[in-house]
């Protein structure tokens, strides 16, 4: 089923529109933003992003909650990072086109004149295909007025996050602030430069509004790249057709990406509550020749998901039935010459070293658990070092402000529940090392061969990549930067 991605790409605003598309935009605005809204909710549209929260209702409040100085600023979050997925960048290289159409879309439902694509420097590829597609749109009928651009964030793992994103948009380091499910302004209301620049040291130390916090600053709406493509078709299709396809709780398609042992790596679209299975074997060629899947892995977002139950539905409720999650539906296998261990030691030096160091347990406990998995990995761990990755993850996601502490938690956890004698063998037998598998993110998907981004093994926990490590975070190194300012 193809309702998003293109078998090839839309080389042309005029081959797009000619296909059939501008037809949800054009729907919207016979709708009305009010009645936009109501067809979102109708439609059950849930963000693709990993979350999984009802669009509509995201729409609603921030449409309710409008500024009286300036309009509401669309943010079309395409900062993808998550290790094991591309479908963000293959749609986009597939069909800007729809993707601007739901940010367009979204602009008229809550009152925005602006839109922002927020992309990684590093997709060089698909950020050259957003702004000739924008420079199409901007003089169309399509844009309406509405001003379209692109703004090009560091390759940093937060800035998926879509807080940490409204802050790199804001000329700041993508580090999550405390936020209800939108931000009130991409650009920060202030009354002087001064507090401009004290805002620009503090970054995400600073908490976010709730409900109400006293600013007239619009909120900031943030949906992700393969959202806005499912509203487009939802609005052309109307929310009955839109629910033809997937679960009551789980409408719709989603775009998987399958990686690691398979035969081919590739991005396909499957209507929700397709079985794991089915997705591994018809998008991946299932697994290596003589090989059987031992587990498969969400990213580095949810908790790992075991060969025997690999026929649960890929949906929402479907994974968090047996205690995992959709999150991004990048789907790493890993097969039975796979060093599970190693690969559980991989996603926890990636967790750790992407922590941003704002809440302390998330740094330095995320960096204890992966330095203790390290020395059991290379087979000079102990049973002591298992104990102090299980108390350490007890802990880790202590007053976390974003997922990424949570994550570690329930990854790492989930590894020594489900594959606990092979962390024993290792340090009590020293069990040989089998083949490893780095769980960081995905640089290229082409061909069948996902590319991953070598340059991570050089990564140091303070974002630098340099030989040695400061022994700072990235919140520290910015504090410090602070501080010499004021001098």
């Amino acid at each position: 089923m193809q309702r998003i991605l293109d078998p090839e790409p839309v080389t042309s605003l005029d081959t797009y529109v000619r296909a059939g598309g501008g037809q949800g935009l054009e729907a919207a605005r016979k709708l009305g933003p009010s009645a936009t809204v109501e067809e979102m909710l109708a439609a059950g549209i849930r963000g693709r992003g990993g979350a999984g929260f009802p669009t509509g209702v995201k729409w609603r409040t921030v449409a309710a909650n409008a500024g009286e100085l300036e309009p509401t600023t669309v943010v079309v979050n395409a900062a993808e990072g998550e290790p094991g997925s591309f479908k963000d960048r293959a749609l986009l290289e597939r069909n800007p086109y729809r993707v601007l159409e739901g940010a367009l879309i979204a602009a008229l439902a809550v009152g925005a004149n602006d839109v922002v694509v927020g992309m990684k420097r590093t997709a060089t590829r698909q950020i050259a295909r957003v702004r000739a597609a924008i420079d199409e749109l901007q003089g169309s009928d399509l844009a309406g007025g509405v001003q379209l651009d692109v703004v090009e964030g560091p390759p940093e793992y937060l800035l998926g996050e879509e807080t940490a994103l409204l802050e790199a948009i804001d000329g700041r380091d993508p580090f999550p602030r405390i936020a209800p499910p939108y931000r009130r302004g991409v650009d920060e209301v202030v009354e002087s430069s001064d507090e401009l620049r004290s805002e620009s040291g503090l970054s995400a130390r600073v908490e976010m509004a709730g409900a109400y916090s006293g600013s007239d600053a619009p909120p900031t709406l943030v949906d992700n790249v393969e959202t806005l493509a499912h509203v487009a078709v939802a609005l052309a299709g109307g929310a009955d057709w839109f629910r033809e396809a997937g679960t009551d709780a789980s409408p719709g398609t989603l775009l998987c990406t399958v990686s690691g042992c398979v035969k081919h790596a590739a991005v396909g679209e499957f209507e929700m509550g397709t079985p794991l299975r089915e997705i591994i074997d018809r998008l991946g060629g299932g697994p290596r020749p003589g090989r059987t899947v031992r587990a498969v892995l969400q990213g580095a977002a949810a908790a790992i998901i075991t060969a025997d139950r690999l026929d649960t539905p890929a949906s929402w409720e479907g994974l968090e039935g047996i205690g995992s999650g959709l999150g991004a539906a990048a789907f790493i296998v890993l097969d039975d010459a796979t060093d599970l261990v190693a690969v559980a030691g991989s996603v926890s030096r990636f967790l750790a070293v992407e922590s941003c160091g704002q809440c302390t347990p998330c740094k330095q406990d995320g960096l204890a658990i992966s330095d203790a998995l390290a020395r059991v990995v290379n087979v000079r761990g102990s049973v002591d070092d298992l104990e102090l990755v299980r108390k350490n993850v007890d802990s880790v996601a202590f007053g976390a402000r974003c997922s990424l502490a949570t994550q570690h938690q329930l990854v790492i956890a989930s590894f020594l529940a489900a594959f606990g004698p092979d962390f024993e063998a290792r340090v009590e037998r020293g069990r040989p090392r089998g083949e490893p598998l780095p769980i960081v993110p995905m640089a290229d998907l082409r061909g069948g061969v996902a590319t991953l981004d070598d340059d991570f093994a050089r990564k140091q926990p303070d974002w630098t990549f340099g030989s040695h490590w400061s022994g700072k975070s990235p919140a520290d190194r910015l504090d410090d930067h602070r501080r010499h300012e004021q001098l």
